[in-house]
């Protein structure tokens, strides 16, 4: 029984499924759209990036030194350290100390990133805020 609203029989069976094809299109053009107004976006933003010259920095008497040699040994001003811990501990204490004094590190310039990073991980567990590195001026 065919109901008179109802397609003949002899026409063809409907599509099931979804054509993808236009979807896959706009996407692809999206895509175009946004490679293109990336650079426009990331480049259009004016910034002045500060310049600061090296200064001479004024040793005060309560400041910390801490060097790195080229093997990696971490010295406390001139006495070498055991290991990291004694390093956190000993900056634990002057850390407590107000006014704070600054933590500045004197590390070789072929020490391992590292062995640097130690004794920056460690300043900062001990709650050291003013850290500096110390360097050769320019030549």
């Amino acid at each position: 029984m065919r109901f008179p609203h109802q397609a003949p029989e002899s026409e063809d069976a409907l599509m099931a499924g979804i054509n993808t094809t236009p979807l896959v299109d706009v996407m692809l053009v999206l895509l175009i759209i946004f490679l293109i107004t990336i650079p426009v976006v990331n480049s259009s933003i004016a910034v002045a990036l500060p310049h600061e010259p090296i200064q001479a920095v004024q040793q005060q008497p309560g400041n910390i030194i801490v060097t790195v040699d080229a093997r990696g040994a971490v010295y406390w001003f001139d006495a070498p350290l055991a290991d990291p811990a004694a390093l956190q501990e000993r900056l634990g204490r002057v850390a407590q100390q107000q006014p704070q004094p600054e933590l500045h590190i004197r590390a070789d310039a072929r020490a391992d990133y590292e062995a640097i990073g130690q004794v920056v991980y460690a300043a900062q567990q001990a709650g050291m805020a003013r850290i500096g590195f110390l360097t050769e001026p320019g030549r």
